[in-house]
């Protein structure tokens, strides 16, 4: 069967689109047959998708090095189809963890309103502009960031702590007069204390149906590499997917396999227990009835590759068409399709989606975290879930207060753990990963000797 190539010959600037929809007016060209598109070549060399000149820049001959997308239709079977859609589907939950993708933001975020891009502004600037800076440019620098922002919606995701403002009456256009008549050092002292007490630590989005399944890296709050909380509670259904994955798997490796081979190398630096058996992936993105806003893709491995792909009940649906609006092309995935696709440096964002009632379009993302290559083995990670569980289920430790998650700044460099380590994984396990221990207990054996 014939493939359809495309070689981009303009890429349009597009980063205003990012956090916002995008619909027809988006694209000019709608892909609906097997495609290899490229982007614009590295150098003007290449004019077409195969190259006879290999150089520096373009190591594969246009092909792997300037990829933007390979489509294939009904690559997957549909009895894989099936399982993979009973096995991830309830992975997609309400969430509010999308950031741009989510799409632009309502009035409120759990009745608490959004701090927009100008007041951050503000902020930014009164926490690092010079002290000798004299307070009528300061004032004037204000005036020209509310021209330029001023209810203008942040991509940052942060909200006000409406209790805590109610509390204390604060108003933000108040305490700005206020502060313009402070010393430089008080207005930066008072910012800084306003972003603290006054501005949620956690970034939110509108709510969207989004999930992961899987396995994930480690994050300061939960500081241990270990399975999504879908995989860890719905194993044996997470299963059903498996064969559907590594159809995937293999369609990476054939048609992209030096890209391919770069993700099996990393994926082969970590434990296989947080890679789904028989592919290159530790990761799952599903969404549900999810139009994506305009986004790059983060978190994947970059000399890989990512993908899209769509699962249905019953397929009675329309659009959910994903837009590249920098090169003015769509795909119109449709349950079965396979996408391979530059999402990490592409700009990407779906057509709205109308489906019947009852009717679900289930997106899934599948890829290699990059940041699991900083994990240790699947008992080392174990292990530091268990210390911290431990932390904080003892009354009697020193930091120990309600509602503590066990998690405390630079615990990973301190006795308290070096210990626990070496009483729970042994000697061995404390040597390889914490090397510097084994160092300074030699100096100080030398230094007694």
């Amino acid at each position: 069967m014939s493939v359809n190539v495309i070689v981009a010959k303009t890429k349009y600037d597009c980063e205003h689109l990012l956090g916002q929809f995008v619909d027809e007016s988006h694209y000019d060209i709608l892909i609906e047959e097997d495609t290899d598109c490229y982007k614009i070549p590295p150098c003007d060399a290449v004019t077409k998708a195969t190259c006879e000149t290999e150089c520096e820049d373009c190591p594969s001959g246009a092909n792997e090095a300037t990829i933007a997308f390979k489509f294939r239709k009904n690559f997957f079977t549909n009895k894989e189809q099936k399982q993979a859609y009973l096995g991830l589907r309830d992975a997609a939950a309400p969430s509010q963890n999308r950031g741009l993708a989510a799409g632009p933001k309502g009035e409120k975020c759990l009745n608490r309103d959004w701090v927009n891009e100008f007041q951050l502004q503000v902020l930014d600037l009164f926490a690092k502009i010079p002290e000798s800076t004299i307070e009528f440019d300061i004032a004037d620098e204000v005036a020209l960031l509310r021209e330029k922002f001023s209810n203008t919606e942040s991509p940052r995701g942060l909200v006000w702590l409406s209790a805590k403002i109610k509390k204390d009456e604060f108003v933000f256009e108040n305490w700005l007069e206020s502060v313009l008549k402070m010393s430089p050092a008080d207005r930066k002292a008072s910012a800084l204390n306003v972003e603290k007490k006054y501005i949620s630590d956690t970034t939110y989005a509108n709510q969207v149906f989004s999930g992961i399944a899987g396995w994930f890296d480690r994050y300061p709050r939960i500081p241990y590499g270990r399975a999504t909380a879908y995989t860890q509670n719905n194993f044996d259904k997470f299963k059903m997917a498996f064969p559907f994955l590594q159809s995937l798997n293999r369609g990476f490796r054939e048609l992209l396999p030096l890209r391919w081979q770069a993700q099996r190398s990393a994926a082969d630096r970590i434990d296989a227990s947080f890679l789904v058996p028989g592919t290159v992936f530790t990761t799952i993105t599903v969404n549900k009835n999810f139009q994506t806003a305009c986004h790059r893709d983060a978190g994947d491995f970059s000399d890989g590759l990512s993908n899209l792909l769509v699962l249905s009940n019953d397929g009675k649906y329309t659009g959910g068409y994903l837009v590249f609006p920098e090169y003015r092309i769509a795909v119109n995935v449709r349950p079965g399709d396979l996408l391979l696709v530059n999402n990490h440096e592409i700009i990407h964002g779906n057509t709205p989606i109308v489906a019947e009632e009852g009717s679900e379009r289930i997106s899934l993302v599948c890829y290699f975290r990059e940041k699991m290559l900083e994990l240790g083995s699947k008992e080392y990670e174990d292990i530091r879930f268990q210390y911290v569980e431990a932390r904080r289920k003892n009354k009697e430790h020193p930091l120990w207060r309600p509602l503590w998650n066990g998690v405390s700044e630079n615990m990973w460099n301190q006795q308290e753990w070096y210990d626990f380590l070496r009483d729970t994984g042994g000697e061995e396990m404390l040597n390889k990963y914490h090397p510097q221990e084994k160092e300074k207990i030699s100096t100080l054996e030398d230094l007694f000797e």
